[in-house]
C-alpha cells in the first residue's frame, strides 16, 4: 500500500468546511492487551523477536510501533466521534489480517478489534458489528470475533486471504463463518449490481445483531484496476457502495465509523479518489 496515500487524502479533505481534521491520541498498551498477546505486542515494540515483529510482511524499524498506536487511536477516536455525531472517519487502515499473536498481510495491531474492546470496556456500546470491505478477507478479523459475542464480523471480499497469503479465486475454500462471524464472497468479474445485491444478502444480518456502532472498512483495492482485484467495480461502482452503506446506517439510525483499507493501483490519484468518494457518498448521504 502507497503510505503516502493517506497524506494525499488528507490534503484533499483540508480545504472543505463540513470537515475537520484532527490529531488522534495513541491508544494505551491496556488498550493493546485487551485484543493483542504481551509477547506480541513487545515484538512489535522492540523488534525481538524479529521474526515475529516482521510477520506482518514488511521490515521492523524503532518508528513502528508508536506509528501503529496512532492508528488504532485514530480507529478509536472515530468510533467515539461517530457515537457523538452520527457519522465519523479516521485516515488509517484497520489492520483485519492482524491476530492475537501475530500480524499478517502488512497488518500489525487489529485496529477494528482494539476499538470495539476499548468501547465494551468503557461502557459506551454493548454491540459493535465490523463490516468489512477490504478487497480481502478480514481473517483476523473473524478469528478475534469467535470469543467476541458483542463483536459481528462480516467480511464482503473479492480475494480470499490464508496463512498470511492472498488468493486471487475466492472459489478455492469456504470459510466456516459462525454466529458473529460471516463471509460474503464476490466472484471474479463481479460489477456494481451484483455488489451490491451481495452487499443486501449481509445487511439483514447486520441489523438482526442490533449494534450501537458499525466500523466499515471502506476498502479501495475492489477497484478493477488494482493489480490484486479480479472485479469488475468502476469507481462509481465504490461510490455507490459507499452510499448504499451510509444510507443504511442512518436509515436505521446506527452511528457508522470508517476507515480507508486498501488500495494498490499504480495510479495513486485513483486510491485517493475511491477514498474522497467515501466522503462524497457521506455528504451525499447525510448532507
Amino acid at each position: 500500500m502507497p503510505i503516502q496515500k493517506f497524506g494525499l487524502v488528507a490534503d484533499a479533505l483540508r480545504s472543505t468546511d463540513d470537515i475537520e481534521l484532527t490529531e488522534p491520541i495513541a491508544v494505551s498498551t491496556e488498550d493493546l492487551r485487551r485484543v493483542h498477546t504481551n509477547r506480541y505486542i513487545n515484538a512489535i515494540r522492540t523488534g525481538d523477536p524479529r521474526a515475529l515483529a516482521e510477520m506482518q510482511k514488511f521490515p521492523w524499524s524503532a518508528e513502528l510501533y508508536p506509528s501503529v498506536l496512532l492508528t488504532s487511536g485514530g480507529c478509536l477516536a472515530a468510533a467515539r466521534a461517530a457515537l457523538k455525531d452520527g457519522v465519523s472517519a479516521a485516515l488509517v487502515s484497520g489492520f483485519h489480517h492482524a491476530c492475537a499473536d501475530h500480524g499478517e498481510g502488512f497488518c500489525t495491531f487489529n485496529g477494528l478489534v482494539i476499538t470495539t474492546d476499548a468501547l465494551i470496556d468503557a461502557g459506551d456500546v454493548k454491540r459493535v458489528a465490523v463490516l468489512d470491505m477490504d478487497l480481502h478477507y478480514g481473517n483476523g478479523t473473524a478469528q478475534l470475533a469467535v470469543s467476541r459475542p458483542y463483536l459481528l464480523a462480516i467480511s464482503i471480499y473479492g480475494n480470499d486471504y490464508w496463512n498470511n497469503v492472498p488468493h486471487r479465486d475466492v472459489a478455492t475454500r469456504r470459510h466456516e463463518d459462525g454466529d458473529n462471524h460471516r463471509s460474503y464472497a464476490l466472484p471474479a468479474g463481479c460489477d456494481g449490481r451484483s455488489m451490491i445485491r451481495i452487499i443486501d444478502e449481509a445487511l439483514p444480518v447486520l441489523c438482526e445483531f442490533h449494534p450501537d456502532l458499525i466500523i466499515y472498512q471502506a476498502g479501495a483495492d475492489p477497484y478493477r484496476e488494482d493489480p490484486y482485484s479480479p472485479l469488475a467495480l468502476e469507481l462509481d461502482d465504490l461510490r455507490e457502495r459507499d452510499r448504499h452503506i451510509f444510507t443504511f446506517a442512518k436509515e436505521n439510525g446506527i452511528p457508522i465509523a470508517w476507515v480507508l483499507a486498501g488500495g494498490y493501483t499504480d495510479d495513486i490519484s485513483k486510491v485517493v479518489r475511491v477514498h474522497t468518494n467515501t466522503f462524497e457518498a457521506w455528504r451525499d448521504t447525510f448532507g
